[in-house]
């Protein structure tokens, strides 16, 4: 695996290189730059590496310059001092966010993380993966909800952390949500917008009326016509049920 290394600070530069080498060998850093002019010029005239180590002050400009003029379709590394552009690093590319001085953990960490995407196609075909994929999951899992906003009476706004909650339902065409001490609070979202908004490893979508979390089941009964009915751990009016259908994935989510 080749990489470039776009980095002003000579120190953070050895820094780098002496943790790359420790932690992984099998790279091979194949430019080291400091500007952005020189960094335009390397791209435009040199094959895209496999990763960049990108520094985002540079010694004639921040690094985000560097897009506005070329397009880098391989993963990007940042590389700072500063943690107020972890966002706008994750519009261009970037797979990780390490913050300097860096040290050996995170730098496995990004590393691992570049390997887990590449890894599967990369020994399927022999070739690089199409990172495109790999950069849309990464930012899908960044956008999944985390907190919602309740409004409440009074004018109010209720802080909810998505851990908290069990399973979102609909009762009398509205969306409540229950969580683990058994309150109840009212979405003004709707179903389909929360499961799109919320990780799918943590909530199933059973049916049409419920959107269930791991830790909300207390149990699972057979049920008529290849059916399931879940037993949540808070009381429900109705029974909670996966169809024929969807029993072999709601199955695989459970134990994944």
């Amino acid at each position: 695996m080749n990489a470039l290394i776009i980095e002003d600070e000579k120190a953070a530069l050895r820094n780098l290189k002496a943790l790359l080498a420790e932690t992984a060998p099998e790279i091979t850093v194949v430019g080291e730059l400091d500007s952005i002019f020189d960094s335009l010029a390397w791209f435009q005239a040199s094959p895209m590496p496999d990763v960049v180590f990108l520094d985002i002050h540079l010694a004639d400009g921040s690094a985000f310059e560097i897009f506005e003029h070329i397009t880098i379709t391989c993963p990007i590394i940042f590389t700072t001092a500063y943690d107020e552009y972890a966002l706008r690093a994750f519009r261009v590319n970037s797979i990780d966010y390490l913050l300097k001085p860096i040290n050996r953990p995170d730098l496995q960490r990004a590393l691992d993380k570049l390997r887990r995407f590449a890894l599967p196609s990369s020994e399927a075909t022999g070739q690089m993966p199409d990172f495109r994929k790999v950069f849309q999951e990464l930012k899908r899992a960044e956008s999944f909800q985390t907190h919602f906003l309740i409004p409440m009476k009074g004018d109010k706004l209720l802080p909810i952390s998505v851990d908290s909650i069990l399973f979102f339902y609909i009762a009398d065409g509205q969306v409540k949500a229950v969580d683990t001490d058994f309150r109840e609070y009212f979405f003004p979202q709707t179903l389909d917008e929360l499961a799109e908004s919320l990780d799918p490893q943590r909530f199933f979508r059973a049916n049409r009326q419920f959107l269930i979390s791991k830790k909300s089941i207390r149990d699972i009964d057979l049920w008529f016509n290849g059916r399931l009915s879940v037993n949540l751990k808070a009381p429900t009016a109705e029974k909670v049920l996966v169809s024929k259908a969807r029993v072999a994935e709601f199955k695989e989510w459970l134990v994944g």
